[in-house]
């Protein structure tokens, strides 16, 4: 439907997957606690804070994206991420898949970055997992098949991102509305001969823009 070749085993889904996991061990073992693996050196230095964005740490907002507040926090989105991304990415195939959660990241923290105060500090994968959740109604509408248990699915996570505290919303919206944007850019070109170009030009614009929103907003806090 995107391109992909039939038969694609996911990658991408078990790497991602891997690489939090790893950056969660090394932060706990920097800060010699599981529970309070914030602590760590690396954490404070890669946790998405607006204000520190705004005085030139640009790295942030993607790094935070790989970070997690304790065990639980890992375990729930690696699981959300193993079970979407594992329907998704042979859909989108793997470069595609990568590029969808990787500009769902962006969009969850430029939502932070224009809604949170300067001093917040936010971290973890749900900004691109909400983007997957997404993806996977862009991808359920294209197919034309019922999209209820989806719509089912972003509904209680976005109920439990203002029930629970601690939870950041705008960030998950953020990844959502992006997640939503990149999979239908790719989902919607049509099979010319060209298609890739296309796609990659689509999301190549989606990340310009966020890009620009964050960058903006760094001026602007750095200006207050």
């Amino acid at each position: 439907m995107a391109g992909a070749e039939p038969g694609g085993r996911p990658l991408v889904v078990p790497v991602l997957v891997a690489l939090n996991v790893a950056l969660f061990a090394l932060t706990a073992a920097q800060a010699r606690s599981i529970g309070s693996n914030d602590a760590a050196p690396l954490f404070r230095e890669w946790v998405l804070v607006p204000g520190l964005v705004a005085t030139g740490d640009w790295w942030r907002p993607v790094t935070a994206g790989f970070l997690h507040y304790g065990p639980l926090h890992l375990v729930f989105n690696m699981m959300a991420l193993w079970v979407i991304g594992r329907e998704l990415e042979p859909v989108l195939g793997r470069v595609r898949f990568l590029a969808v959660y990787l500009v769902a990241l962006l969009g969850g923290s430029a939502a932070v970055m224009l809604f949170s105060s300067p001093g917040s500090l936010v971290a973890g994968a749900s900004g691109a997992v909400f983007g997957l959740m997404g993806a996977l109604f862009v991808v359920a509408r294209r197919l034309r098949v019922p999209t209820g248990q989806v719509v089912g699915l972003v509904v209680v996570n976005l109920v439990l991102s203002v029930v629970v505290p601690g939870i950041s919303l705008v960030g998950h919206l953020g990844g959502l509305v992006l997640g939503a944007a990149a999979t239908a850019a790719l989902v919607h070109v049509p099979p010319v001969r060209n298609r890739t170009v296309l796609q990659a030009g689509a999301l190549v614009v989606l990340t310009v823009v966020v890009l620009t929103v964050i960058a903006g907003r760094a001026a602007a806090v750095a200006f207050v």
